[in-house]
C-alpha cells in the first residue's frame, strides 16, 4: 500500500500530546485542527498506530477531501474516490455522518448520498448492481464542515481507550485515553516516586505503568482493519512483535494507587491484575491524610471527585484543603491534578505552575500542575521506597 493520510482523533485539548505520540512513531504531521490530528503513512502505519497511541480514540483512514456546497458536488466527488481498491465486493460500509456550519446540514441526507455515491463506484469496478455486504466492516464517516467534506474509514473498530483491562468501572470513569494523558502531561518518569490518592478503579496508575514498561496499550485487544484484505496480516504480525520487543521489565519503583473506599480498591486490583502490571503497583487502602513515604521528590497526579451537585461542593472543596496539607508535608512533591472544581487554587492556596483545559467526557476541567523542585544530582532515583 503506497503512502496515504491518516486521522488521529482525540478529546479537545489532547491534540498536542497525540501530535507528539504520532512524531514518536516516525511520522510526519500535515495537519493539527480541533479534535483531529492529520498525519502520514502506510498500510504498516495503521497497525502500528493503533497499537502504540495512547491518547488517542481512533485511527481513520481518509479517503478524500474536497468542496461539498450542494449534494450534486458530495456525490460526484464522492464516487470519484478509489472506493474499489480499498473496499472487496462483499464489505460491509455503514455510513455515518456530522455537519458543522455547512449549506448540508441534513446528515441523514447526506450520509445516504455517500452510500449512493460508493454503491456507483463499486458497481463500475465489480460489474454487478448488488451488494450482499456480508464480509469485512468499513466503517465510513463523512465530516463536513463548512462546507469542506473528508471521507474516512475508521481503522481501529473499539475505541482505542478499550486496552482490554478494564471490564468493570467504578462510579465517574475515567477514560483510559485522558489517564495517560495526564500522566504523559507531568514530568514523571519511571524511576520518580507516584501516587494516585484517588486512585478509584485504578485507571492512572496502570496507565503510568504501561508509559514505564513501555508497553503498547494496544497489545491486548484486535482492530478493525485487521480483517481488511489489502493489508497483510504479516504486517500486523510485525508490529506486533516489535511492541513485545520494545517492552521493558518491572519499574524501579512501585507505583502507589490509594483510595479510602475498599469497595473501589477490588476493581483497582482487578484491574492490576488484568493488566499484568502487578508487580508495578500496591493497592493501598488509605485516607489522603494517612499517606505518608520516605521518597522525597515525587509526584501525584490524580482526578479527585468534583462535587458538582450543590450537596457534594463541600466535600470537594474540604478534599482540596486536606491536599493542600498533605502537600506541605511532601514539600519535595509535584502535585497534578485534573477537577472541574473552579475555585481549586484558592482553596489549595497556591497558583498553579502551569494550567491546560481538558474535557472529561463532556465536563470541562482543568489540569494544574504544581511543580515542585528538582531533585539533586547525587539524589538516588533507585533507593528501595518505604511506604506505610
Amino acid at each position: 500500500m503506497d503512502q496515504v493520510k491518516l486521522i488521529a482523533t482525540a478529546a479537545f485539548g489532547l491534540e498536542s500530546v497525540v501530535a507528539r505520540e504520532i512524531r514518536q512513531l516516525g511520522c510526519e504531521i500535515l495537519k493539527t485542527s480541533d479534535g483531529r490530528v492529520l498525519f502520514a503513512g502506510d498500510a504498516s502505519t495503521i497497525c502500528r498506530a493503533n497499537l502504540w497511541l495512547r491518547c488517542a480514540d481512533r485511527v481513520r483512514l481518509q479517503i478524500g477531501e474536497f468542496d461539498a456546497p450542494d449534494f450534486g458536488r458530495l456525490f460526484d466527488q464522492t464516487t470519484a474516490l478509489p472506493w474499489s481498491e480499498i473496499l472487496p465486493v462483499d464489505a460491509a460500509f455503514p455510513v455515518r455522518g456530522r455537519s458543522v456550519k455547512s449549506q448540508l446540514h441534513s446528515v441523514p441526507h447526506c450520509q445516504s448520498v455517500v452510500k449512493k455515491a460508493i454503491v456507483e463506484n463499486l458497481k463500475r469496478r465489480y460489474q454487478r448492481h448488488r451488494f450482499e455486504e456480508s464480509g469485512p466492516e468499513f466503517d465510513i464517516e463523512v465530516s463536513i464542515f463548512r462546507d469542506r467534506a473528508v471521507l474516512s474509514v475508521d481503522t481501529s473498530g473499539a475505541g482505542l481507550h478499550k486496552r482490554g483491562y478494564r471490564d468493570l468501572v467504578g462510579p465517574a470513569p475515567l477514560r483510559e485515553t485522558l489517564a495517560a494523558a495526564l500522566v504523559q502531561l507531568s514530568r514523571w518518569n519511571s524511576e520518580r516516586p507516584l501516587i494516585d490518592p484517588f486512585c478509584g478503579s485504578g485507571t492512572i496508575p496502570i496507565e503510568a505503568a504501561l508509559i514505564g514498561r513501555n508497553r503498547a496499550p494496544g497489545l491486548g485487544r484486535t482492530f478493525a482493519a485487521e480483517d481488511w484484505p489489502f493489508i497483510q496480516r504479516k504486517l500486523w504480525r510485525e508490529a506486533r512483535t516489535e511492541a513485545r520487543d520494545l517492552a521493558r521489565g518491572k519499574l524501579a519503583t512501585p507505583i502507589i494507587a490509594s483510595d479510602r473506599d475498599a469497595e473501589v480498591l477490588k476493581l483497582a486490583r482487578r484491574h492490576v491484575a488484568q493488566a499484568n502490571v502487578e508487580l508495578d503497583i500496591r493497592v493501598l487502602q488509605r485516607e489522603l491524610g494517612d499517606l505518608t513515604t520516605s521518597r522525597r521528590y515525587g509526584f501525584f497526579i490524580c482526578n479527585p471527585p468534583y462535587g458538582q451537585r450543590l450537596g457534594e461542593r463541600h466535600d470537594s472543596e474540604a478534599l482540596c484543603c486536606e491536599m493542600r496539607d498533605v502537600c506541605r508535608e511532601f514539600n519535595t512533591w509535584s502535585l497534578y491534578v485534573l477537577t472541574a472544581q473552579p475555585q481549586y487554587e484558592r482553596h489549595f492556596g497556591r497558583r498553579a505552575d502551569r494550567r491546560r483545559k481538558l474535557y472529561n467526557g463532556r465536563i470541562e476541567c482543568t489540569y494544574y500542575q504544581f511543580h515542585g523542585p528538582p531533585p539533586p544530582r547525587s539524589e538516588s532515583a533507585t533507593r528501595p521506597p518505604s511506604w506505610t
